[in-house]
């Protein structure tokens, strides 16, 4: 199966859909992976990559620490917090979490494909705000300006995350 991380719509039902259109910023990737995986077991794959623990390294010098053992109560609904963000939906399929300055928004959801393994897909919302100009609102231009970096950090973390699924699947099967 190829790493191959593909840019996508989002799902009809995802819970991202809220913020796309109108002036909010939102993406979506996809991948792939051998096997069924649960939302849980991807979400918690996610936040335990070694790229994302840099992210949170970064967080817990800004005040918002977070640890493996919080990551995992999230995903099993124990928890509504962790490191920088709170729950905003959840369902059997997605998570939509929301960051402290109510910005930005990460969500994961899983679906069961044709070849009886699973998509994971992962997205970004920025909501815009007001610019002064009477009815225009813009996300900034600090995320603009940052966008393209974001897009290949999504990328990267879907890519670690895929790879850290597939590695726990082979310690599985040995």
């Amino acid at each position: 199966m190829k790493m191959t991380i593909h840019r996508c719509s989002l799902p009809p039902d995802a819970f991202l859909q809220r913020y796309a259109g109108n002036d909010d910023y939102t993406d979506c990737f996809r991948v792939d992976v051998l096997g069924t995986i649960g939302l849980g077991r991807y979400v918690e794959a996610f936040y335990t990559t070694r790229l994302f623990k840099a992210e949170r390294a970064i967080l817990s010098l800004a005040g918002h620490p977070s640890t493996d053992a919080e990551a995992a109560l999230v995903v099993q609904g124990e928890a509504s917090r962790f490191a920088a963000w709170h729950v905003e939906a959840r369902a059997d399929d997605q998570l939509l979490m929301c960051d402290v300055t109510g910005r930005t928004r990460s969500w994961f959801q899983v679906a069961s494909n044709r070849d009886a393994d699973t998509t994971l897909y992962f997205g970004s919302a920025v909501t815009s705000v007001e610019t002064g100009v009477a009815g225009r609102k813009s996300i900034g231009m600090v995320f603009n300006v940052l966008m393209p970096v974001h897009i290949l950090y999504s990328r990267a973390l879907l890519a670690a995350t895929k790879r850290k699924i597939a590695r726990s699947n082979q310690h599985v099967m040995a």
